[in-house]
Protein backbone atom coordinates (compact mmCIF):
# COMPACT_ATOMS: atom_id res chain seq x y z
CA UNK A 1 0.00 0.00 0.00
CA UNK A 2 1.50 3.50 -0.82
CA UNK A 3 1.56 5.78 1.22
CA UNK A 4 1.72 10.07 0.19
CA UNK A 5 2.04 13.11 2.01
CA UNK A 6 -1.27 13.32 3.72
CA UNK A 7 -2.89 10.44 2.64
CA UNK A 8 -5.73 9.01 4.35
CA UNK A 9 -6.64 5.55 5.70
CA UNK A 10 -10.39 5.08 6.34
CA UNK A 11 -11.55 2.68 8.86
CA UNK A 12 -15.22 2.14 10.33
CA UNK A 13 -15.75 3.32 13.84
CA UNK A 14 -16.98 0.66 16.25
CA UNK A 15 -17.63 3.11 19.07
CA UNK A 16 -21.48 3.47 18.87
CA UNK A 17 -24.32 1.70 17.38
CA UNK A 18 -25.25 4.43 15.13
CA UNK A 19 -22.03 3.70 13.64
CA UNK A 20 -22.23 0.43 13.43
CA UNK A 21 -24.89 -0.02 11.22
CA UNK A 22 -23.90 2.44 8.66
CA UNK A 23 -21.55 1.87 5.85
CA UNK A 24 -21.21 5.53 5.32
CA UNK A 25 -20.19 6.15 8.73
CA UNK A 26 -15.95 6.90 8.43
CA UNK A 27 -13.65 8.42 10.14
CA UNK A 28 -10.36 9.71 8.30
CA UNK A 29 -7.15 9.73 9.74
CA UNK A 30 -4.12 11.62 8.24
CA UNK A 31 -0.73 9.82 8.25
CA UNK A 32 2.08 12.01 7.65
CA UNK A 33 4.74 10.87 5.93
CA UNK A 34 7.62 13.17 8.34
CA UNK A 35 6.49 11.12 11.29
CA UNK A 36 9.83 9.17 11.63
CA UNK A 37 8.63 7.66 14.83
CA UNK A 38 6.51 4.94 13.17
CA UNK A 39 8.24 2.91 11.15
CA UNK A 40 5.05 1.58 9.00
CA UNK A 41 6.86 -1.07 7.44
CA UNK A 42 9.34 -2.87 9.90
CA UNK A 43 12.84 -2.13 9.07
CA UNK A 44 14.20 -4.76 11.48
CA UNK A 45 14.92 -8.42 10.91
CA UNK A 46 13.58 -11.14 12.75
CA UNK A 47 16.73 -12.35 14.11
CA UNK A 48 16.94 -8.79 15.93
CA UNK A 49 13.54 -8.81 16.94
CA UNK A 50 14.42 -12.15 18.51
CA UNK A 51 17.86 -10.95 20.70
CA UNK A 52 15.65 -8.85 21.93
CA UNK A 53 12.73 -10.67 23.40
CA UNK A 54 15.72 -13.06 24.32
CA UNK A 55 17.19 -10.49 26.78
CA UNK A 56 13.66 -9.06 27.89
CA UNK A 57 13.30 -12.61 28.95
CA UNK A 58 16.56 -12.76 30.84
CA UNK A 59 16.36 -9.02 32.68
CA UNK A 60 12.35 -9.17 33.27
CA UNK A 61 10.84 -12.14 33.74
CA UNK A 62 13.37 -13.78 36.82
CA UNK A 63 12.65 -10.47 37.95
CA UNK A 64 8.90 -10.15 38.18
CA UNK A 65 8.91 -13.63 39.47
CA UNK A 66 10.52 -13.13 42.41
CA UNK A 67 8.35 -9.46 42.80
CA UNK A 68 5.22 -11.09 42.56
CA UNK A 69 6.51 -14.44 43.94
CA UNK A 70 7.14 -12.23 47.08
CA UNK A 71 4.11 -10.03 46.83
CA UNK A 72 1.96 -13.63 46.84
CA UNK A 73 4.27 -14.59 49.98
CA UNK A 74 3.30 -10.96 51.67
CA UNK A 75 -0.48 -11.70 51.82
CA UNK A 76 -0.44 -15.20 52.15
CA UNK A 77 1.60 -15.67 55.08
CA UNK A 78 -1.22 -14.28 57.41
CA UNK A 79 -3.24 -17.46 57.20
CA UNK A 80 0.12 -18.91 58.29
CA UNK A 81 1.20 -16.34 60.69
CA UNK A 82 -2.67 -16.98 62.36
CA UNK A 83 -1.46 -20.71 63.63
CA UNK A 84 1.36 -19.58 65.05
CA UNK A 85 -0.08 -17.04 67.47
CA UNK A 86 -1.15 -14.37 65.38
CA UNK A 87 -4.22 -13.78 66.50
CA UNK A 88 -3.77 -14.65 70.60
CA UNK A 89 -0.51 -12.55 70.93
CA UNK A 90 -2.53 -9.19 68.98
CA UNK A 91 -5.78 -10.36 71.28
CA UNK A 92 -7.55 -10.62 68.31
CA UNK A 93 -11.86 -11.55 68.55
CA UNK A 94 -14.15 -12.02 66.88
CA UNK A 95 -14.19 -11.39 62.88
CA UNK A 96 -11.36 -9.40 63.14
CA UNK A 97 -9.03 -11.33 61.95
CA UNK A 98 -11.43 -11.04 58.76
CA UNK A 99 -11.13 -7.60 58.56
CA UNK A 100 -7.26 -7.74 58.22
CA UNK A 101 -7.71 -9.16 55.05
CA UNK A 102 -10.92 -6.92 54.13
CA UNK A 103 -9.14 -3.76 55.32
CA UNK A 104 -6.43 -4.98 52.89
CA UNK A 105 -9.04 -4.53 50.05
CA UNK A 106 -10.32 -1.60 50.93
CA UNK A 107 -7.27 0.13 50.63
CA UNK A 108 -6.27 -1.56 47.34
CA UNK A 109 -9.39 -0.69 45.61
CA UNK A 110 -9.37 2.84 46.68
CA UNK A 111 -5.88 3.51 45.51
CA UNK A 112 -6.16 1.38 42.05
CA UNK A 113 -6.96 4.07 39.93
CA UNK A 114 -4.68 6.80 41.41
CA UNK A 115 -1.86 4.17 41.36
CA UNK A 116 -2.62 3.10 37.47
CA UNK A 117 -3.01 6.71 36.38
CA UNK A 118 0.28 7.59 38.23
CA UNK A 119 1.81 4.31 36.00
CA UNK A 120 0.42 6.14 32.95
CA UNK A 121 2.06 10.00 33.45
CA UNK A 122 5.23 8.71 35.25
CA UNK A 123 8.04 6.00 34.42
CA UNK A 124 6.56 2.79 34.93
CA UNK A 125 9.50 1.14 36.82
CA UNK A 126 10.61 3.28 38.70
CA UNK A 127 6.94 3.99 40.39
CA UNK A 128 6.18 -0.01 40.71
CA UNK A 129 9.97 0.09 42.33
CA UNK A 130 8.90 2.89 45.22
CA UNK A 131 6.01 1.31 45.72
CA UNK A 132 7.37 -2.18 45.97
CA UNK A 133 10.14 -0.84 48.45
CA UNK A 134 7.27 1.13 50.85
CA UNK A 135 4.84 -2.08 51.43
CA UNK A 136 8.36 -4.25 52.37
CA UNK A 137 8.41 -1.31 54.99
CA UNK A 138 5.12 -2.35 56.10
CA UNK A 139 5.17 -5.90 56.00
CA UNK A 140 8.57 -5.46 58.35
CA UNK A 141 6.00 -3.23 60.91
CA UNK A 142 3.77 -6.31 61.26
CA UNK A 143 6.02 -7.59 63.19
CA UNK A 144 6.28 -5.17 65.73
CA UNK A 145 2.18 -4.89 66.13
CA UNK A 146 0.81 -5.19 69.34
CA UNK A 147 -2.87 -4.77 68.97
CA UNK A 148 -5.94 -5.04 66.25
CA UNK A 149 -5.67 -1.30 65.78
CA UNK A 150 -1.91 -1.29 64.72
CA UNK A 151 -2.43 -4.34 62.87
CA UNK A 152 -5.36 -2.64 60.33
CA UNK A 153 -3.49 0.58 59.41
CA UNK A 154 -0.88 -1.45 58.55
CA UNK A 155 -2.60 -4.09 56.31
CA UNK A 156 -4.35 -0.95 54.86
CA UNK A 157 -1.08 0.70 54.34
CA UNK A 158 0.18 -2.64 52.60
CA UNK A 159 -2.82 -2.63 50.26
CA UNK A 160 -2.04 1.11 49.12
CA UNK A 161 1.17 -0.16 48.47
CA UNK A 162 0.31 -3.55 46.47
CA UNK A 163 -2.78 -1.57 44.53
CA UNK A 164 -0.28 -1.33 41.22
CA UNK A 165 1.52 -4.39 41.15
CA UNK A 166 -0.21 -6.58 39.53
CA UNK A 167 -1.45 -3.92 36.82
CA UNK A 168 2.03 -2.61 36.63
CA UNK A 169 3.69 -6.26 35.26
CA UNK A 170 0.55 -6.81 33.36
CA UNK A 171 1.48 -3.53 31.70
CA UNK A 172 5.07 -4.24 31.25
CA UNK A 173 4.42 -7.38 29.89
CA UNK A 174 1.98 -5.75 27.09
CA UNK A 175 4.88 -3.31 26.59
CA UNK A 176 7.74 -5.53 25.73
CA UNK A 177 5.87 -8.80 24.07
CA UNK A 178 3.45 -9.57 21.03
CA UNK A 179 -0.21 -10.75 21.36
CA UNK A 180 1.02 -14.30 21.27
CA UNK A 181 3.73 -13.87 23.64
CA UNK A 182 1.28 -12.71 26.33
CA UNK A 183 -0.21 -15.02 27.91
CA UNK A 184 2.64 -17.65 28.27
CA UNK A 185 5.17 -13.97 29.93
CA UNK A 186 2.40 -13.10 32.08
CA UNK A 187 1.58 -16.38 32.83
CA UNK A 188 5.60 -17.24 33.52
CA UNK A 189 5.47 -14.48 36.84
CA UNK A 190 2.06 -15.19 37.67
CA UNK A 191 3.40 -18.94 38.53
CA UNK A 192 5.38 -17.43 41.21
CA UNK A 193 2.02 -17.85 43.55
CA UNK A 194 3.08 -21.46 43.97
CA UNK A 195 6.73 -21.24 42.83
CA UNK A 196 7.50 -19.21 45.61
CA UNK A 197 5.39 -20.36 47.99
CA UNK A 198 7.80 -23.58 47.85
CA UNK A 199 10.54 -21.19 48.75
CA UNK A 200 8.76 -19.24 51.50
CA UNK A 201 7.12 -22.18 52.99
CA UNK A 202 9.74 -23.46 53.67
CA UNK A 203 11.40 -20.88 55.30
CA UNK A 204 8.75 -19.87 57.21
CA UNK A 205 8.75 -23.90 58.07
CA UNK A 206 12.21 -23.17 59.64
CA UNK A 207 11.26 -20.49 61.40
CA UNK A 208 7.80 -21.87 62.76
CA UNK A 209 10.19 -24.82 63.84
CA UNK A 210 12.18 -22.44 66.26
CA UNK A 211 8.95 -21.82 68.26
CA UNK A 212 8.64 -25.44 68.76
CA UNK A 213 12.11 -25.77 70.22
CA UNK A 214 11.98 -22.00 72.11
CA UNK A 215 8.44 -22.60 73.40
CA UNK A 216 5.15 -20.19 72.44
CA UNK A 217 7.31 -16.59 73.78
CA UNK A 218 9.22 -16.92 70.69
CA UNK A 219 6.36 -16.04 68.77
CA UNK A 220 7.81 -17.07 64.72
CA UNK A 221 5.26 -15.04 63.28
CA UNK A 222 6.96 -12.23 64.30
CA UNK A 223 9.83 -12.85 62.56
CA UNK A 224 8.12 -14.27 59.87
CA UNK A 225 7.32 -10.80 58.74
CA UNK A 226 10.89 -9.49 59.55
CA UNK A 227 11.83 -12.11 56.97
CA UNK A 228 9.47 -10.85 54.21
CA UNK A 229 9.73 -7.56 55.39
CA UNK A 230 13.28 -7.18 54.35
CA UNK A 231 13.22 -9.27 51.35
CA UNK A 232 10.69 -7.37 49.72
CA UNK A 233 12.88 -4.42 50.57
CA UNK A 234 16.05 -5.42 48.67
CA UNK A 235 13.67 -6.68 45.84
CA UNK A 236 12.42 -3.19 45.18
CA UNK A 237 15.83 -1.34 45.82
CA UNK A 238 17.02 -4.15 42.96
CA UNK A 239 13.81 -3.08 40.81
CA UNK A 240 14.90 0.58 40.10
CA UNK A 241 17.67 -0.38 38.62
CA UNK A 242 16.40 -2.91 36.21
CA UNK A 243 12.86 -2.52 35.69
CA UNK A 244 10.51 -0.80 33.29
CA UNK A 245 9.32 -0.21 29.87
CA UNK A 246 11.42 -0.44 26.32
CA UNK A 247 12.01 3.87 26.58
CA UNK A 248 12.75 3.53 30.68
CA UNK A 249 15.19 0.61 31.19
CA UNK A 250 19.47 1.22 31.12
CA UNK A 251 20.33 -1.87 29.52
CA UNK A 252 19.29 -1.45 26.31
CA UNK A 253 21.04 0.44 24.25
CA UNK A 254 19.40 3.27 21.39
CA UNK A 255 19.47 0.91 18.79
CA UNK A 256 17.87 -1.72 20.71
CA UNK A 257 14.96 0.50 22.74
CA UNK A 258 13.89 1.45 18.50
CA UNK A 259 13.72 -2.75 17.55
CA UNK A 260 11.78 -3.13 20.96
CA UNK A 261 9.12 -0.70 20.54
CA UNK A 262 9.25 -1.81 16.77
CA UNK A 263 8.88 -5.17 18.20
CA UNK A 264 5.35 -4.91 19.62
CA UNK A 265 3.73 -2.49 16.98
CA UNK A 266 1.89 -5.05 15.38
CA UNK A 267 -0.38 -5.53 18.76
CA UNK A 268 -2.07 -2.50 17.16
CA UNK A 269 -2.37 -0.99 20.62
CA UNK A 270 0.63 1.18 20.86
CA UNK A 271 3.70 0.75 22.83
CA UNK A 272 5.17 2.76 25.64
CA UNK A 273 6.59 5.36 23.14
CA UNK A 274 3.47 5.58 21.12
CA UNK A 275 0.47 5.95 23.83
CA UNK A 276 -0.96 9.51 24.38
CA UNK A 277 -0.42 10.44 27.81
CA UNK A 278 -3.23 12.58 27.00
CA UNK A 279 -6.25 11.55 29.23
CA UNK A 280 -9.38 11.01 26.73
CA UNK A 281 -12.74 11.16 28.27
CA UNK A 282 -14.24 9.43 25.28
CA UNK A 283 -12.03 6.09 25.93
CA UNK A 284 -13.40 6.57 29.29
CA UNK A 285 -17.08 6.84 27.95
CA UNK A 286 -16.53 4.18 25.41
CA UNK A 287 -15.15 1.70 28.64
CA UNK A 288 -19.22 1.89 29.84
CA UNK A 289 -20.88 0.82 26.70
CA UNK A 290 -17.80 -2.48 26.01
CA UNK A 291 -19.48 -5.20 27.74
CA UNK A 292 -16.02 -6.83 27.06
CA UNK A 293 -15.19 -3.92 29.90
CA UNK A 294 -17.97 -5.22 32.69
CA UNK A 295 -17.09 -9.07 31.25
CA UNK A 296 -13.64 -8.23 32.90
CA UNK A 297 -14.30 -6.76 35.95
CA UNK A 298 -17.24 -8.97 37.01
CA UNK A 299 -14.90 -12.05 35.69
CA UNK A 300 -12.39 -10.80 38.25
CA UNK A 301 -14.60 -10.34 41.31
CA UNK A 302 -16.02 -14.25 40.47
CA UNK A 303 -12.59 -16.02 40.79
CA UNK A 304 -11.58 -13.85 43.61
CA UNK A 305 -14.37 -14.60 46.24
CA UNK A 306 -13.01 -17.66 46.10
CA UNK A 307 -9.12 -16.69 45.88
CA UNK A 308 -9.64 -14.31 49.55
CA UNK A 309 -11.12 -16.63 51.21
CA UNK A 310 -8.73 -19.97 51.03
CA UNK A 311 -5.87 -17.36 50.94
CA UNK A 312 -7.12 -15.60 54.53
CA UNK A 313 -8.42 -19.43 56.07
CA UNK A 314 -6.82 -21.66 53.63
CA UNK A 315 -4.36 -22.93 56.79
CA UNK A 316 -6.98 -22.84 58.99
CA UNK A 317 -9.44 -24.88 57.58
CA UNK A 318 -6.20 -27.19 57.11
CA UNK A 319 -5.85 -27.42 60.93
CA UNK A 320 -9.65 -28.50 61.38
CA UNK A 321 -9.07 -31.73 58.90
CA UNK A 322 -6.37 -32.70 61.76
CA UNK A 323 -3.30 -31.87 60.26
CA UNK A 324 -0.87 -29.26 62.82
CA UNK A 325 0.25 -26.13 61.43
CA UNK A 326 3.89 -27.55 60.53
CA UNK A 327 2.15 -30.32 58.57
CA UNK A 328 -0.01 -27.75 57.18
CA UNK A 329 2.77 -25.91 55.73
CA UNK A 330 4.37 -28.76 53.85
CA UNK A 331 1.60 -30.09 52.56
CA UNK A 332 1.11 -26.77 51.02
CA UNK A 333 4.15 -28.23 49.24
CA UNK A 334 2.71 -30.55 46.70
CA UNK A 335 -0.45 -28.17 46.15
CA UNK A 336 2.49 -25.57 45.20
CA UNK A 337 4.16 -28.20 42.67
CA UNK A 338 0.77 -28.59 41.21
CA UNK A 339 -0.12 -25.25 40.29
CA UNK A 340 2.84 -24.07 39.00
CA UNK A 341 3.25 -27.03 36.82
CA UNK A 342 -0.33 -25.87 35.58
CA UNK A 343 0.73 -22.25 35.06
CA UNK A 344 3.78 -23.66 32.88
CA UNK A 345 0.92 -26.20 30.91
CA UNK A 346 -1.39 -23.75 29.81
CA UNK A 347 1.00 -20.97 28.76
CA UNK A 348 3.03 -23.64 26.57
CA UNK A 349 -1.22 -24.90 24.75
CA UNK A 350 -1.55 -20.54 24.39
CA UNK A 351 1.55 -19.99 23.01
CA UNK A 352 1.63 -22.83 20.46
CA UNK A 353 -1.83 -22.98 19.93
CA UNK A 354 -3.85 -19.62 18.70
CA UNK A 355 -7.20 -18.73 20.86
CA UNK A 356 -7.16 -20.96 23.18
CA UNK A 357 -6.95 -18.67 26.43
CA UNK A 358 -10.31 -18.72 27.20
CA UNK A 359 -11.16 -22.25 26.85
CA UNK A 360 -7.84 -22.60 29.40
CA UNK A 361 -9.80 -20.20 32.03
CA UNK A 362 -12.89 -22.40 31.97
CA UNK A 363 -11.26 -25.78 31.97
CA UNK A 364 -8.66 -24.15 35.31
CA UNK A 365 -12.62 -23.66 36.94
CA UNK A 366 -13.43 -27.40 36.90
CA UNK A 367 -10.75 -29.57 39.46
CA UNK A 368 -11.53 -26.54 42.09
CA UNK A 369 -14.98 -26.55 41.95
CA UNK A 370 -14.23 -30.58 42.25
CA UNK A 371 -12.29 -30.01 45.29
CA UNK A 372 -14.50 -27.26 47.24
CA UNK A 373 -17.68 -29.77 46.64
CA UNK A 374 -15.34 -32.42 48.13
CA UNK A 375 -14.44 -30.55 51.30
CA UNK A 376 -17.70 -29.22 51.75
CA UNK A 377 -19.55 -32.81 51.66
CA UNK A 378 -16.78 -34.73 54.00
CA UNK A 379 -17.07 -34.50 57.60
CA UNK A 380 -13.76 -33.17 59.31
CA UNK A 381 -13.18 -36.62 60.69
CA UNK A 382 -9.51 -38.43 61.29
CA UNK A 383 -10.75 -40.69 58.18
CA UNK A 384 -11.00 -38.37 55.78
CA UNK A 385 -8.51 -35.92 56.33
CA UNK A 386 -6.44 -37.02 53.61
CA UNK A 387 -9.07 -37.05 50.95
CA UNK A 388 -9.89 -33.98 52.10
CA UNK A 389 -6.44 -32.59 51.65
CA UNK A 390 -6.81 -33.97 48.50
CA UNK A 391 -9.88 -32.07 47.28
CA UNK A 392 -7.61 -28.51 48.83
CA UNK A 393 -4.62 -29.92 46.55
CA UNK A 394 -7.36 -28.66 43.69
CA UNK A 395 -7.78 -25.53 44.96
CA UNK A 396 -5.16 -23.33 43.30
CA UNK A 397 -5.87 -24.23 39.73
CA UNK A 398 -8.77 -22.14 38.83
CA UNK A 399 -6.60 -19.01 39.98
CA UNK A 400 -5.46 -19.28 36.02
CA UNK A 401 -9.30 -18.13 35.18
CA UNK A 402 -8.39 -15.00 36.68
CA UNK A 403 -4.32 -14.18 35.34
CA UNK A 404 -5.30 -15.36 32.02
CA UNK A 405 -7.83 -12.71 32.13
CA UNK A 406 -5.68 -10.18 33.04
CA UNK A 407 -3.46 -10.94 29.75
CA UNK A 408 -6.25 -10.05 27.62
CA UNK A 409 -6.52 -6.54 28.93
CA UNK A 410 -2.79 -5.68 27.28
CA UNK A 411 -3.55 -7.90 23.98
CA UNK A 412 -7.58 -6.70 23.82
CA UNK A 413 -7.73 -2.93 24.85
CA UNK A 414 -6.50 -0.51 22.53
CA UNK A 415 -6.24 2.69 23.59
CA UNK A 416 -3.65 4.16 26.55
CA UNK A 417 -6.72 5.69 29.14
CA UNK A 418 -9.38 2.71 27.74
CA UNK A 419 -6.37 0.28 29.10
CA UNK A 420 -6.17 2.19 32.04
CA UNK A 421 -9.36 2.05 32.89
CA UNK A 422 -10.09 -1.19 32.20
CA UNK A 423 -7.29 -2.22 34.05
CA UNK A 424 -8.81 -0.50 37.01
CA UNK A 425 -11.84 -1.82 37.15
CA UNK A 426 -10.39 -5.35 36.55
CA UNK A 427 -8.73 -4.92 40.17
CA UNK A 428 -11.27 -3.61 41.60
CA UNK A 429 -13.15 -6.55 41.00
CA UNK A 430 -10.06 -8.53 42.12
CA UNK A 431 -10.26 -6.21 45.46
CA UNK A 432 -14.19 -6.34 45.72
CA UNK A 433 -14.42 -10.65 45.39
CA UNK A 434 -11.19 -10.94 47.94
CA UNK A 435 -12.98 -8.46 49.89
CA UNK A 436 -16.07 -10.70 50.04
CA UNK A 437 -14.28 -14.10 50.03
CA UNK A 438 -12.87 -13.42 53.31
CA UNK A 439 -16.02 -12.59 54.91
CA UNK A 440 -18.18 -15.34 53.67
CA UNK A 441 -16.12 -17.47 56.22
CA UNK A 442 -17.00 -16.77 59.53
CA UNK A 443 -15.87 -17.90 62.99
CA UNK A 444 -19.31 -18.97 64.02
CA UNK A 445 -19.04 -21.67 60.99
CA UNK A 446 -15.32 -23.02 62.10
CA UNK A 447 -14.18 -25.32 61.68
CA UNK A 448 -15.86 -26.77 58.34
CA UNK A 449 -16.49 -23.08 57.31
CA UNK A 450 -19.92 -24.88 55.18
CA UNK A 451 -21.35 -21.63 54.39
CA UNK A 452 -17.94 -20.29 52.79
CA UNK A 453 -16.91 -22.96 50.77
CA UNK A 454 -20.59 -22.78 49.41
CA UNK A 455 -20.10 -19.27 48.33
CA UNK A 456 -16.89 -20.12 46.61
CA UNK A 457 -18.88 -23.09 44.57
CA UNK A 458 -21.76 -20.54 43.30
CA UNK A 459 -19.15 -17.96 41.98
CA UNK A 460 -16.88 -20.60 40.10
CA UNK A 461 -20.14 -21.99 38.63
CA UNK A 462 -21.03 -18.35 37.39
CA UNK A 463 -17.93 -17.74 36.06
CA UNK A 464 -17.78 -20.65 34.34
CA UNK A 465 -20.62 -19.45 31.77
CA UNK A 466 -19.14 -15.92 32.25
CA UNK A 467 -16.43 -16.86 30.26
CA UNK A 468 -18.17 -19.19 27.45
CA UNK A 469 -20.82 -15.93 26.54
CA UNK A 470 -17.49 -13.42 26.77
CA UNK A 471 -15.25 -15.71 24.52
CA UNK A 472 -18.64 -16.07 22.33
CA UNK A 473 -18.85 -11.75 21.92
CA UNK A 474 -15.17 -11.31 20.99
CA UNK A 475 -15.30 -14.16 18.26
CA UNK A 476 -18.83 -12.59 16.58
CA UNK A 477 -16.65 -9.16 16.52
CA UNK A 478 -13.82 -10.69 14.68
CA UNK A 479 -16.11 -12.66 12.02
CA UNK A 480 -18.35 -9.74 11.96
CA UNK A 481 -14.84 -7.17 11.13
CA UNK A 482 -13.29 -10.13 8.90
CA UNK A 483 -16.99 -10.10 6.69
CA UNK A 484 -16.81 -5.84 6.19
CA UNK A 485 -13.37 -6.24 5.05
CA UNK A 486 -13.91 -9.16 2.53
CA UNK A 487 -16.92 -6.33 1.16
CA UNK A 488 -14.52 -3.88 0.78
CA UNK A 489 -11.94 -6.49 -0.46
CA UNK A 490 -8.87 -5.20 2.11
CA UNK A 491 -6.29 -7.86 2.36
CA UNK A 492 -5.10 -9.65 4.93
CA UNK A 493 -1.34 -7.94 4.67
CA UNK A 494 -3.10 -4.99 4.19
CA UNK A 495 -5.00 -4.95 7.13
CA UNK A 496 -1.84 -5.38 9.29
CA UNK A 497 -0.85 -2.53 8.28
CA UNK A 498 -3.96 -0.18 8.55
CA UNK A 499 -4.24 -1.54 11.94
CA UNK A 500 -0.48 -0.42 12.88
CA UNK A 501 -1.52 3.03 11.79
CA UNK A 502 -4.32 3.15 13.87
CA UNK A 503 -2.96 1.68 17.13
CA UNK A 504 0.12 4.29 16.70
CA UNK A 505 -2.53 6.95 16.77
CA UNK A 506 -4.08 5.51 20.08
CA UNK A 507 -7.46 4.65 18.46
CA UNK A 508 -9.39 2.14 20.79
CA UNK A 509 -10.05 -1.54 19.63
CA UNK A 510 -13.91 -0.17 18.80
CA UNK A 511 -12.39 2.38 16.93
CA UNK A 512 -10.04 0.38 14.52
CA UNK A 513 -11.89 -1.68 12.03
CA UNK A 514 -8.54 -3.48 11.54
CA UNK A 515 -8.00 -4.63 15.08
CA UNK A 516 -8.41 -8.40 16.39
CA UNK A 517 -9.09 -9.89 19.41
CA UNK A 518 -7.06 -12.73 21.01
CA UNK A 519 -9.38 -14.96 22.92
Amino acid sequence: MTMGVNSTIQYTTESDSAARNSKDEEIKIIIEDNDQSFPWVSEHSEKEFSRIKQKADRYLLPLMWICYGIQQADKVSLSTQATFGLREDTYLVGEQYSWLTTIFYIAYVIFELPSNILLQRYRMGKTLSYYMICWGFVVLSIGFAQNFTQLITLRALQGLFECCISPGFVLVIGNWYTTREHASRTLFFQSANAGFGIISSLTLYGIGSLQYQKGPEFQAWRYMSYFLGSLTIIIGIFCIFFLGTPSEVRWLTPEEKEIAIARVLPNNTGSDATGAKKWKWKQVKECLRDPCFWFAGINSFLACVPNGGLTAFGAIINTGFGFSNLQVILLSLPKDVLSVSWFLLVGVITTKVKNTRMYCMMLSILPTFAGILLITLLPNDPRYKWTKWGGFLMNPIFIVAAFLAWTLIPSNVAGRTKRTITSSFTFVGYCAGNMVGSQIFKSKDAPRYISGTIGCMVCLGIEFFLILVWRTVLSKRNNDRDKKLRELGISEDERKVRAKVLGKQDATDLENIYFRYSM
